[in-house]
């Protein structure tokens, strides 16, 4: 399943199913075939996705001098949520609310 977030705010993005059901579990929204995030809930949504990503394991990282290797790992919580908390954030700012498809 693909789900598609557009606002009037900004260009619209695609996500995979699993990670917007993700995302939107942290929200307190259904991952139903359509929603709406609106405009008066954009601030309680940008806070709950910003908790959970100050909560979400820092990548472990090694020293050995001048250089700094990250050790391989999963794609975090962090990026997931990214594209969908810069459209909510700029969605705050231009009054427009957030609308989600799934096919």
């Amino acid at each position: 399943m693909l789900f598609t977030f557009r606002s009037k705010a900004c260009a619209e993005f695609y996500m995979l199913g699993s990670h917007a059901a993700t995302l939107l579990d942290l929200i307190g929204k259904p991952a139903t075939a359509t929603g709406i995030i609106t405009t008066d809930q954009l601030p309680d949504a940008i806070a709950a996705i910003e908790a959970a990503v100050g909560r979400a394991p820092v990548p472990d990282r090694q020293d050995d001098g001048d250089a700094v290797h990250e050790t391989p790992r999963e794609v975090g919580l962090a990026q997931r949520a990214w594209p969908l908390l810069d459209m909510l954030r700029r969605a705050r700012t231009k009054g427009a609310d957030v609308i989600w498809v799934s096919r």
